[in-house]
C-alpha cells in the first residue's frame, strides 16, 4: 500500500536524525524583502542549527529517500537492515520546503539521502531539487546539500552553485575503520571528492577579471561527519583525523556523531553507546584547537590511552596538568596565555585586552565580562586578587569535578 505523504514524512524525517552535521553557520546574506523571492537566512523562522552569533535556525532536515544500495555496518539505512523503507520525488520535496516556509516552520533545507540505483542519480536527483526551487522558485533561504564522494564532479560542482553548505562524511577517523565497517566506500574517494570541493570554493572565490566581482559557491563551505565508538579509534586519534581535515580541506565543521546502537546489528559494533559526554568533550577539544591555539597533542597528551577526561572540560584539565604556567596575570599576560586560562573565552579575552589599555582590571571587572569567578579565581592574578596557592591545592581537581549523584532504582 502506497504510504501518504504525511506517513513518508515521518519516516524520512526520523532517519535524517543521525546526521549531525546540519549547522547553518557562515552562510551569506540572502533577504527576499530586499531584494524579492521567497525565503531568507536572516529573518526568525524542524531541526534547529545556531549561527556564530547564537541565533537559533529552524531547518526542515530530511532523506530524499532511506533506501540504500551500501551495506554499511553502522547504518540504520543500511540495504541488510529491516526498517520501514518510504522515498520523495523531488517535486514533493520542493513543496514539502516551500510549504513549511510560508508556515514559518522553517528558514531552510538540509537534504540527504540513501544510494539509489547510483550515486549519480541520487546526486543528480538532489541538485534538481536545489536548483529548482533557487531558479524556478526563487527561494533564498538556507539550503545544505549532503553531498555524495562517488558521484561526478560536476554534479558536485553543479550543488554547489545552489547550496549555501556542502557536506560529504568521512564516516569514521582511520581508513581500517572504513574498510572493516563500509567496505564498499573508499577513503580515498571521499578525500579527493573533499579536494575537489575545497579547490572549487577558493576559484570561485576569485574575483573574475571583467567584473571583479566573486561568484557564490557554496559560500557557507563544506564540513563533514565522524562516527564516534564504533570503531575503538581513541580521542586523539579522532581529533588527529579532524586537524588533518581542517588543515587539508579548509573545512568549516567536522561534526561528531556518537554512535547508537542499532536494531539487527553486526557483532562487530559495540553492544552500547558511548556516553554523549563524549562526543561533548570532542567538540571542546575541536574548539580549542580551531579558536584557542592548542595543539591536539596538548590537549589529548594528559591522560593514557588517548582519551579525553570525561569529568573536565579539556582546557581544565590542561590548566591543572600545568600548574607551574599559573597564576596569569590578567593585566599583563599576552592573548595566548589569556585564552588558556579557564573560564576565558574568545570575547572575554577581547574585552580583558580592550579594557585594560585604560584601567587595572579587578575581579569585578571579569565579572562583568560574564566569566565565572569560581573558576578563574584559582588561575588569575589581578588588582586586589591573588590566589595565595589556591592553584597549588591538592584537592584543587576535587572542586571542578561534578559532585557524585545518587542512583535511583525508579
Amino acid at each position: 500500500m502506497k504510504k501518504s505523504l504525511k506517513e513518508r514524512l515521518a519516516i524520512l524525517s526520523d532517519a535524517a536524525k543521525y546526521d549531525a552535521s546540519c549547522a547553518s553557520s557562515g552562510t551569506v546574506r540572502r533577504d527576499s524583502s530586499v531584494s524579492g523571492g521567497l525565503g531568507s537566512t536572516e529573518g526568525s523562522g524542524i531541526c534547529h542549527a545556531y549561527a556564530p552569533d547564537g541565533r537559533c535556525i529552524s531547518l526542515l532536515k530530511i532523506l530524499l529517500t532511506n533506501f540504500c544500495i551500501y551495506d554499511c555496518v553502522y547504518c540504520i539505512n543500511r540495504s541488510s537492515s529491516n526498517v520501514e523503507r518510504a522515498r520523495f520525488t523531488p517535486e514533493e520535496v520542493i513543496w514539502l520546503t516551500l510549504e513549511f516556509y510560508r508556515r514559518n516552520y522553517i528558514e531552510g533545507l538540509f537534504l540527504s539521502s540513501g544510494i539509489i540505483r547510483s550515486s549519480d542519480h541520487t546526486m543528480e536527483e538532489m541538485v534538481r531539487i536545489a536548483s529548482e526551487l533557487r531558479t524556478i522558485h526563487n527561494f533564498r533561504g538556507y539550503i545544505h546539500l549532503k553531498s555524495i564522494p562517488e558521484a561526478s564532479a560536476h554534479l558536485i560542482e553543479e550543488a554547489g552553485l545552489y547550496a549555501d553548505r556542502l557536506s560529504i562524511n568521512i564516516e569514521l577517523p582511520t581508513d581500517a575503520g572504513i574498510g572493516k565497517f563500509a567496505p564498499e566506500k573508499q577513503p580515498a574517494n571521499i578525500r579527493r571528492s573533499m579536494g575537489n570541493l575545497r579547490l572549487k570554493i577558493e576559484e570561485m572565490a576569485e574575483p573574475t577579471l571583467q567584473t571583479k566581482r566573486r561568484r557564490k559557491f557554496a559560500p557557507a563551505g563544506q564540513s563533514t561527519q565522524m562516527i564516534v565508538g564504533a570503531d575503538g579509534a581513541c580521542d586523539a586519534t579522532i581529533l588527529g583525523t579532524s586537524a588533518r581535515l581542517y588543515g587539508s580541506y579548509g573545512l568549516k565543521r567536522v561534526y561528531y556523531s556518537a554512535f547508537s546502537p542499532i536494531p539487527d546489528s553486526s557483532k562487530k559494533l559495540p553492544l552500547i553507546k558511548p556516553p554523549l559526554m563524549r562526543e561533548h568533550r570532542l567538540y571542546q577539544a575541536d574548539w580549542l584547537y580551531r579558536f584557542y591555539g592548542f595543539d591536539i597533542e596538548e590537549i589529548t597528551s594528559g591522560r593514557d590511552g588517548g582519551m579525553l577526561d570525561l569529568d573536565l572540560d579539556p582546557k581544565l584539565a590542561w590548566a591543572l596538568s600545568h600548574r607551574d604556567r599559573f597564576p596569569v596575570d590578567v593585566n599583563r599576560a599576552d592573548r595566548e596565555m589569556l585564552l588558556r586560562v579557564p573560564g576565558f573565552g574568545t570575547k572575554a579575552v577581547n574585552g580583558i585586552l580592550s579594557s585594560r589599555r585604560f584601567r587595572k582590571l579587578r575581579l569585578d571587572d571579569l565579572k562583568r565580562l560574564n566569566v565565572s569567578l569560581r573558576k578563574i579565581q584559582p588561575f588569575v592574578i589581578c588588582d586586589g586578587w591573588t590566589p595565595h596557592r589556591l592553584v597549588d591545592r591538592s584537592d584543587l581537581r576535587a572542586m571542578f569535578q561534578p559532585k557524585p549523584e545518587q542512583l535511583s532504582l525508579l
